[in-house]
């Protein structure tokens, strides 16, 4: 089986050791995508913006892998701290 790895050039991967996405014909892996905007080097405190560029992250690993949104079979979300509105 022939893997190819997807890089978001972020610095997290190459000192960790991960790949943004994997590619194992005919399935794509994505995994360990943040809402971190890796053009401007900046986390958002808003935490719509970090959805919405967490999204944008994980589209630009699609598009690299060929994929789009509609090949999304399934999608885990983890979140660690959730608050409820004071």
């Amino acid at each position: 089986m022939t893997r190819q790895r997807i890089s978001s050039g972020s610095t997290f991967e190459a000192r960790i050791g991960y790949s943004r996405a994997v590619v194992a014909d005919p399935w794509v892996f994505v995994s360990g995508t943040t809402g971190f905007d890796y053009a401007a080097m900046t986390i958002s405190s808003n935490v719509v913006e970090q959805a919405e560029q967490c999204m944008q992250n994980i589209e630009a690993a699609l598009t690299q892998a060929g994929a789009r949104w509609a090949d999304v079979m399934k999608i885990e979300v983890e979140v660690t701290a959730l608050k409820a509105p004071a």
